[in-house]
């Protein structure tokens, strides 16, 4: 009968404890708490059980079993929320992973654009030198007239400018240095005029055309001759690119 009593009075005890705890536990509840609480519950069940069972002494006995088992239990769920957090952070970075690997790739593209860019605009401009050397309209003494020979010539420029939009043309009309200089300036212009408007006849437009017409004032040799003489009657073209152009005017 009076272990009866005393078990009693223990479960009497752990009641009150429990209830008390409930009472003060309404406020936010940390992983800390929640593990004590666990603990708690634990401890109680235990007890409850083992004074119902063996007395005071299972009382005692179960108290602590259903403290180990209330503490396993609170560690068994931060485990759990742990492996959770570390999931969303292995995620994280995987995404992020895959985002710097995207990054890597769009910039060799660009790299390799920008190099196969600067390689066409090299073998553009050697291009335009090499079609650009020699390049010279040559004029009869006094004359205005281009010979057939120079109209192929332009006609080859002409058909190039309708292929490659981006090119003008810069032409230089140029005189001997026979005759007054008045003469010479007045001749040079002439002849500048009339290969612009042969150029212009063949389909290029007059605004990607340039010219400046300079008389006997450039001869192509210092000593004056006959030969040096039929070199300087001329318009010279130098085809040139769009960006060249912008950063020429």
């Amino acid at each position: 009968m009076k272990k009866h009593i005393i078990t009693v009075t223990i479960i009497s005890s752990l009641l009150m404890s429990n209830v008390s705890y409930a009472a003060s536990s309404q406020a936010p509840e940390t992983s800390n708490d929640r593990e004590h609480t666990e603990e708690l519950v634990g401890l109680s069940s235990g007890a409850i059980l083992g004074a119902v069972i063996a007395g005071p002494v299972g009382a005692f006995i179960g108290a602590l079993t259903g403290t180990i088992i209330g503490k396993s239990v609170g560690d068994e769920s931060e485990i759990t929320a742990q492996k959770s957090l570390l999931a969303q952070q292995e995620f994280a970075l995987n995404e992020q992973n895959v985002k710097l690997a995207d990054m890597d790739k769009q910039q060799q593209t660009l790299f390799a654009v920008q190099t196969e860019l600067a390689r066409i605009q090299a073998h553009q401009e050697q291009t335009l030198t090499e079609l650009s050397i020699g390049m010279n309209v040559q004029f009869k003494t006094g004359s205005t007239q281009i010979a057939p020979l120079f109209q192929q010539q332009l006609d080859n420029v002409a058909d190039m400018m309708t292929s490659m939009p981006d090119l003008h043309v810069n032409l230089m009309g140029y005189a001997d240095r026979r005759g007054n200089d008045a003469f010479n300036q007045a001749l040079s212009e002439q002849r500048l005029l009339e290969v612009t408007n042969y150029l212009i006849a063949r389909g290029v437009d007059k605004t990607r055309l340039q010219g400046q017409a300079y008389g006997a004032t450039s001869p192509m040799h210092a000593e004056q001759n006959f030969e040096n003489d039929f070199f300087d009657r001329r318009v010279t073209l130098k085809l040139i690119a769009e960006t060249a152009q912008l950063a020429a005017n």
